[in-house]
């Protein structure tokens, strides 16, 4: 799974769709450019939700608040007081690692020590999963298992922050061979610390905000007052955020700046549980009717141990990546806390006047919060595919056509006859509609490869016979098959398959 990683990483970086920041200067950790290929994928997914939850819908509408807001947001929000991770340091190779997310497990070789005892390696994991923690230490159990024979049962997994004092000085880090090199936990805030002003002291501390919800929050009195808005509603937002990740890894999975596609949807109290389960069901099928078909995608409810204080109910839409089952989209239940935490700090009444009840009521809201990235990195991976065609390997982007960088691709068979002249033409008509690409380099076949590396669903050929009777070849990606259409219909045709890529090609729809 991981080999499949590193092929879609270099995939990824080959073809312009994710580069290291700042790569010419050595990168610096946790910041990813997205090239001219991956930028428009990733505008296609924030595209694909804004028209589904707010276009598509008569109770949303949207916002776009400031990355920098007033800090007493924060305060109200708890992520000054409380947005903190515990930390542990290497001290043999300097790295830093999240304690809760740092697994021991406790192998028991066959060999004896000098007491008579099996041999015990305690070797330490690191994950967001005890499945993505496992790996490092399965392959450092391999290797000691070559001096000290193979383990006979299971490793026994213990959490970092469970550890006693005497027992973390028998710990292997993730990336050491020596034992007792890692700190015990400490705090350490997650948010991004600024200044706003000529001065820097006290006074002008801000934030850059490590969420786009609260802004959603600190205006909902305003989008009441100018939205014409009625319970129940939702109001969304697509932004940058940023958090100083202890140790972001998994290429762009954890990263310290992402972007959020996130919904706060406001409604009754008494509705509240049934709306929750409504958005639960909802957004998980988004990523189904999108792409995400296989049993890598999974719904699982967070235990009563794991809900934050103030949530009745969470789920997590998680998604089996290559180094893991992680989280995709969290939908929260989260009450009244957010809009009663703002009105008790800045003493504003948020409140809500329901006019079928001539009452005032503090709205519950559901919450779904996905990230822009971690989808465009689901995708990715969900699309990646190597095959054969025609006894031929190809290295195949499966992606569905709404998310596709590039819809379709014009070629002329050859650079003569006049066909250059008549794909010129049907490229600028196509062009006009959608993103499209055009090429007349190379033999047709490497010209469809590459396409379909890139994951263009669909190429439009102009060959021999488009002279004789205005005709073009339109080749589907996922199946190669191939069928002539009119060359006046093919931007039509494209337009419809982008949307629904089985109701025009013959044999599967309409």
């Amino acid at each position: 799974m991981l080999d499949e990683m590193d092929k879609l990483v270099s995939l990824c970086k080959r073809r312009g769709f994710i580069f290291p920041s700042s790569e010419i200067y050595g990168g610096i950790n946790g910041f990813w450019d997205y090239g001219p290929l991956g930028v428009e994928l990733k505008r296609n997914i924030k595209d694909a939700w804004w028209r589904d939850l707010v276009h598509g819908r008569e109770d949303v509408v949207g916002l776009d608040c400031a990355i920098i807001m007033n800090p007493r947001v924060w305060e109200a929000s708890g992520h000054v007081g409380g947005f903190s991770d515990p930390m542990v340091d290497c001290r043999a190779t300097k790295e830093r690692y999240r304690a809760d997310q740092l697994y021991v497990f406790v192998y028991l070789f066959p060999q004896v020590n000098h007491k008579g005892e099996p041999t015990e390696a305690w070797l330490a994991g690191l994950g967001a999963s005890v499945e993505e923690a496992a790996q490092g230490p399965e392959r450092k159990a391999a290797k000691l298992a070559r001096k000290f024979g193979t383990p006979e049962q299971p490793p026994t997994i213990i959490p970092y922050l469970e550890l006693s004092e005497a027992d973390r000085e028998k710990v292997i880090g993730p990336s050491t061979d020596e034992r007792g090199t890692l700190t015990p936990p400490r705090s350490f805030n997650l948010m991004f610390k600024t200044f706003v002003g000529a001065l820097e002291d006290a006074s002008a501390v801000a934030y850059l905000r490590p969420e786009t919800a609260q802004g959603i929050f600190a205006n909902f009195k305003n989008v009441v007052d100018t939205g014409r808005v009625k319970l129940p509603f939702g109001i969304a937002q697509i932004g940058k955020s940023f958090r100083n990740e202890i140790n972001p890894r998994n290429f762009t999975f954890r990263s310290r700046e992402f972007e959020q596609m996130e919904l706060e949807y406001f409604c009754r109290p008494e509705e509240a549980t049934e709306w929750y389960a409504y958005w639960r069901k909802e957004r998980f099928q988004w990523y189904v009717r999108h792409g995400l078909r296989s049993e890598r995608l999974r719904l699982r409810d967070h235990s009563a141990e794991e809900l934050a204080f103030y949530s009745k109910a969470t789920a997590d839409i998680e998604y089996a990546f290559p180094f893991g089952v992680s989280e995709l989209e969290g939908i929260a239940h989260r009450g009244d806390y957010d809009l009663s935490q703002h009105m008790k700090f800045s003493g504003k009444d948020l409140s809500y006047y329901d006019e079928e009840t001539k009452t005032r009521l503090v709205p519950h809201v559901i919450e779904p919060s996905a990230g822009a990235d971690r989808a465009a990195l689901a995708f990715l991976c969900e699309a990646y595919t190597e095959d054969e065609v025609g006894g031929e390997p190809r290295t195949v982007l499966r992606l569905h056509p709404r998310l596709a960088p590039i819809k379709a691709a014009v070629f002329p068979l050859v650079k003569k006859d006049g066909m250059p002249e008549k794909a010129e033409a049907i490229y600028r008509e196509l062009k006009r509609h959608l993103p499209v690409f055009y090429d007349e380099k190379g033999a047709v076949g490497r010209r469809y490869r590459r396409q379909d590396e890139v994951g263009t669903p669909y190429c439009v050929t102009v060959d021999g016979q488009s002279l004789e009777d205005d005709t073009v070849t339109i080749r589907d990606r996922d199946t190669c098959r191939q069928w002539r259409v009119a060359s006046g219909q093919v931007a039509r045709l494209i337009c419809e398959l982008v949307e629904d890529p089985s109701r025009a090609i013959p044999g599967l729809g309409g």
